[in-house]
Parts: C-alpha cells; sequence; structure tokens
C-alpha cells in the first residue's frame, strides 16, 4: 500500500469515527423518544380497550346517557393520543434521517450543515407537539372523576352529590 492511499484510508476512517460519534446523541435521542411512544401505545391501547369493553357492555352499569358520555370522550382521548403518536413517530424518523444525513455528510465531504440543523429543528418541533397533544389527553383522562362501582351518574357530573 503507497502512502497515499494509507492516508486516504486514514482520512476515510477518520470520517466515519466522526459521523459515529456525532450520530451518538441523536440515536439516544431516538431510543428516548421510542419509550415516549411505548408509554403513548400503553394508553391508546388502555383506551380502546375501555371503548370497546364499553360498547359491548362488559363491566359497566352506566344509563345510555352515561355510557354515549364516556365513549365521547374516550373518542376524544384516542384522537389526541392518536395524533401525540404521529407526531413522535415523525419526530423518529426525522431524527433517524438526521444521522444518515451525519454520515453522508462526513463519508463525502458533502455540505449538509444546514440541511442537518433544519431537520434536527424539524424533529424537535413534532416531538414538542406529540407531546403536547399527549399532555392534553393525560389532562382529560385524569380529569374525570372517577366513580365506584354502581355510581351510574354522568361522568364529570355531581348528580350523585360528591
Amino acid at each position: 500500500m503507497s502512502a497515499s492511499n494509507a492516508v486516504m484510508v486514514a482520512e476515510s476512517t477518520h470520517a466515519v469515527v466522526t459521523a459515529i460519534q456525532l450520530a451518538l446523541a441523536p440515536v439516544f435521542l431516538l431510543m428516548g423518544i421510542a419509550a415516549i411512544l411505548n408509554v403513548i401505545s400503553g394508553r391508546l391501547s388502555r383506551i380502546v380497550d375501555r371503548g370497546r369493553a364499553l360498547s359491548e357492555g362488559r363491566g359497566t352499569s352506566l344509563t345510555a346517557e352515561a355510557l354515549a358520555i364516556e365513549l365521547q370522550q374516550l373518542e376524544r382521548r384516542r384522537r389526541w393520543t392518536s395524533v401525540a403518536m404521529a407526531a413522535c413517530t415523525v419526530a423518529a424518523l426525522v431524527v433517524c434521517a438526521v444521522i444518515a444525513a451525519l454520515f453522508v455528510e462526513a463519508m463525502f465531504s458533502a455540505p449538509l450543515e444546514g440541511l442537518i440543523g433544519a431537520m434536527f429543528t424539524g424533529a424537535m418541533v413534532a416531538l414538542m407537539i406529540g407531546l403536547a397533544f399527549f399532555m392534553r389527553e393525560v389532562h382529560l383522562g385524569t380529569n374525570n372523576r372517577i366513580r365506584p362501582p354502581g355510581d351510574d351518574s354522568l361522568p364529570g357530573s355531581d348528580r350523585a352529590g360528591r
């Protein structure tokens, strides 16, 4: 191997090592987003399961009016959760694109700093939107009054005198 080939291999290896170092932080961010998606997915699953149980008449003695209101509330929560999940998924996809762009920039000496910065900013905006929608769903879910078994009063009302 000639000296010039050895220098080119060393520079190429250095570029890949640098790309791996730069991609490390976005990879940890990706893992955090995956954990958030897992939590959101769990909440969505519980909302859907509760809606199915109510629709099939299992585990409830609610009046028809109270049942309709609770199903309506669950549908609203499902929509907020679905948007949160979609926004966080977009954030994760954009972070993956950032990681790929870091490698393309390092390996081909392509000037992608502006693109990488814009994509990272977009990922953060998508993540903030997802977390805001998730926070709203959590608020909706915890804002409803918990009724003891057999309490047929309307969800969120004070008909039972509580």
